[in-house]
Parts: structure tokens; C-alpha cells; sequence
């Protein structure tokens, strides 16, 4: 006769943000919880998330805050006005990690990094009695058990509640790489196709172009598609564009490819001139100088800008001060497909919101529950990424401890 699985109250599955802050509220409720995780450490995407600042979440209103996120906000509202910016900043607080606004109106660490606090936060979720399970890949369902691949073989696990906190599929070798979805749609719920978010774009440049500009940044510039705005710096690379402004404006430019094939995003290379004064500026006579000279003399315009303004402006236009004002202020870059989503900052899709009662559990698989980026729901960057994934594991983990107190 095979040996039964061991029994456990919770099981959490996935160690990232969203898993993590289930496991705390569980904590508080008195419920043990099982973190099972598939890399050798938790919290690896979270780390990565640090490399650069750990954006913890964002400081403005909390109105303008919910709008960041679109057509998921009804489903997610009620889960970001419980665990607010200003609550996540009095959690860090209580993990002795001093958190400040900056003049972004970001959320960060005092010190900027995310290993002090992922550090401090698992010693105290293990001195409260969570277990932890690592190098645990989750294989889906034998009957009612989940199932786990291990270094030591297959791990049967019965579990009275399970959270799914696994995460997307942007950054596979992290442990976020989807490989949960046909597992769940072998339970016949509803996955919307992921795609990248918060992502660069492939862009074909000339070679004279390319082998000249790539690798220099693009500085002090607005970009412009549909009715979204950004402002700052670009990347330009071998393969395209990448950098915070254009994850800013990376959805509905996606959207916009996927529909139509292509997309114009449009570019400001002055923002801080008029056409206007372009326009007065570039009329001054330009005698024997050449153009590059004229447009360095006269607008400040030269290096990659001027080489991007060629790039993608008619040879006419430069015969035209008008045109070329115009072109300055509204230069169209054609982007033929967004970056591969393995090297997206994050991504859109995943388990849809329909699928999931107001505590995030299956409506048909009742017990389990669904937190995190494995949700169908995206967010630009500037900490509303983390701060939903933590209101989302502090909503599954309050729905888990009131459904085990009834299930019974």
C-alpha cells in the first residue's frame, strides 16, 4: 500500500511578493502555511525588481493611483484600498525598513535595495511557523493532491487551501515562466493569452543609423501614442528602443501592433520649444553652413537626435523650415513588434478575473486561490506592479483563513 500524502492546512505556490504576503496574513489568522517554490532561494524576481531601486509602490492619490490599472481596477479596487501605498510603507516600517517618496512620487527603501527587506520579511515569516519548500516545481493535480517535482522525485502534497502565486512568464529564468498554465486549463479555467507589458520594441533601422547610434542614449524627449504621454530618456539599441517612457506608453502601442500589424509612436525631440519658436529659429539663414551645423547653431539639435530626425523624416522636409519645425516636434517612429516576452519587465494576460470570486478563489475549484501576476490584470512601472501583487496576497490570504473557518 502506498504511503498517504502528508497533510498540510495551506499550501502557497510561489515565493515571490503576492505568495509571501499570503503567507503573513495567514500568519496572523494562526494558520500554518507551506511555501513551495521552484528556484533554489525565494523571491528571486523580487531581488531582480531591486537591482536598479526597489520600487516598492507609488505616492500619489489614491484616485489617480487606481486609474494605473485600466481595465482590471473594479476587480482590483477593493484589494488596493485595503493595503494603500501609505499601508505598504507602514509594513516596511514595521520590518524596520524606512521607506521615502522620491521626486518621481516613488516609493522607495531608504537604501534602495530589496534584499535587506526580503531578508528581514522571510526571517520573520519562519519564526511565525511558515515552512518553506524550495526547488519545488509545481506539476499540477494527481486527483486532489499537487503534485511537485523535486531533486529527491515526485512530492505529493494534500492540502486543505492551496494560493497560486506564481507569476507571469516574463522573466523564465526566475521561476516566473507559465509553465502553470495548462495545469489550470486542464481544469478548464479561462487563461488570456500573455503577453509582454512594460517592453521594448523592434524597430529596423539603417544600418548607417544603427552601427553609429546604437547604445547612446536619447535624452530629454516626449513621447506620444493615442492619448498616452511620457517624458525622459531613450534607449536606443541594435534591435530598437527600450526604457521607463516607452514601458509607459507599451500597452496600448502593443495593442495597437497586434490590431493593426504596426504602430507610429510619435516623438518630441524638443519638449521644452514650440513649433513656433522652431519655426523662428530655423528661418535665421543658414548661408554656407550645412545642415547638421544649422540645426546645432540654431535648435541645440545635433548627435542622435539629429540622426533619429534623419532617420525618419523625408529629405524634403529639410528644405522646409515649417516641415522640419514639425517634424522635430512630431517625428514618427514606426514599431513593427514588441520585444519577445521572456525579456519583458512583466505581462499582461493570465488567469481571468471572471474565474475568480471577490477573494480571488476558483469559482471552480473551490479552495484554491490565485494571487499575483498570474492574474489577468497589468500595470505601467513605478511600483504599481508590487504594490497590487501584495494587495492581491493580502486579499487571498484573508479569503483562505475565512474560507477554512467555514468549509468545515
Amino acid at each position: 500500500m502506498s504511503t498517504p500524502p502528508p497533510k498540510i492546512n495551506v499550501a502557497i505556490v510561489g515565493g515571490g511578493p503576492a505568495g509571501l504576503m499570503a503567507a503573513e496574513v495567514l500568519c496572523a489568522h494562526g494558520i500554518q502555511a507551506h511555501i513551495f517554490d521552484t528556484m533554489p532561494s525565494l523571491g528571486r524576481k523580487f531581488l531582480m525588481a531591486g537591482k536598479s531601486g526597489l520600487n516598492l509602490s507609488h505616492g500619489e492619490d489614491i484616485e489617480t493611483f487606481l486609474t494605473r490599472y485600466g481595465a482590471a481596477r473594479n476587480r482590483l479596487e477593493p484589494s488596493l484600498r485595503t493595503f494603500t501605498p501609505q499601508d505598504i510603507r507602514d509594513w516596511a516600517d514595521g520590518l524596520g525598513i524606512e521607506t521615502f517618496i522620491g521626486t518621481s512620487g516613488r516609493i522607495f527603501p531608504k537604501d534602495f535595495k530589496a534584499a535587506p527587506l526580503l531578508r528581514t520579511w522571510l526571517r520573520r515569516l519562519r519564526a511565525q511557523g511558515v515552512s518553506v519548500h524550495v526547488r519545488h516545481r509545481w506539476t499540477g493535480w494527481n486527483e486532489e493532491n499537487l503534485c511537485f517535482d523535486t531533486p529527491q522525485g515526485i512530492v505529493r502534497i494534500e492540502a486543505r487551501a492551496t494560493v497560486l502565486a506564481l507569476g507571469g512568464a516574463s522573466w523564465p529564468s526566475l521561476g516566473s515562466d507559465a509553465a502553470w498554465v495548462p495545469y489550470l486549463r486542464e481544469k478548464n479555467i479561462a487563461i488570456n493569452a500573455l503577453r509582454p507589458a512594460n517592453c521594448g520594441f523592434n524597430v529596423t533601422w539603417s544600418n548607417h543609423f544603427k552601427n553609429k547610434f546604437a547604445g547612446v542614449p536619447l535624452k530629454s524627449v516626449a513621447l506620444h501614442f493615442a492619448d498616452v504621454e511620457a517624458r525622459g530618456d531613450i534607449s536606443i539599441t541594435d534591435y530598437g528602443i527600450e526604457s521607463g517612457p516607452v514601458y509607459t506608453v507599451s500597452a496600448p502601442l502593443r495593442d495597437a501592433i497586434e490590431r493593426d500589424g504596426t504602430a507610429t509612436l510619435t516623438i518630441d525631440l524638443l519638449p521644452d520649444k514650440s513649433v513656433e519658436q522652431l519655426t523662428t529659429a530655423l528661418s535665421k539663414p543658414r548661408g554656407k553652413k550645412s545642415m547638421a551645423t544649422h540645426l546645432k547653431r540654431t535648435v541645440k539639435l545635433d548627435g542622435v537626435k539629429a540622426g533619429l530626425l534623419r532617420e525618419c523624416t523625408d529629405k524634403s522636409a529639410f528644405d522646409d523650415v515649417i516641415r522640419l519645425a514639425q517634424a522635430i516636434k512630431t517625428l514618427p517612429l514606426c514599431l513593427e513588434s514588441p520585444r519577445p516576452l521572456a525579456e519583458a519587465i512583466s505581462c499582461a494576460g493570465g488567469v481571468a478575473l471572471d474565474e475568480l470570486d471577490d477573494g480571488f478563489m476558483l469559482k471552480k475549484i473551490p479552495g484554491v486561490f490565485c494571487a499575483g501576476e498570474m492574474q489577468d490584470w497589468e500595470a505601467p512601472t513605478g511600483g504599481y506592479l508590487i504594490s497590487a501583487c501584495l494587495a492581491a496576497g493580502r486579499t487571498a490570504g484573508e479569503a483562505v483563513a475565512h474560507w477554512l473557518d467555514n468549509v468545515d
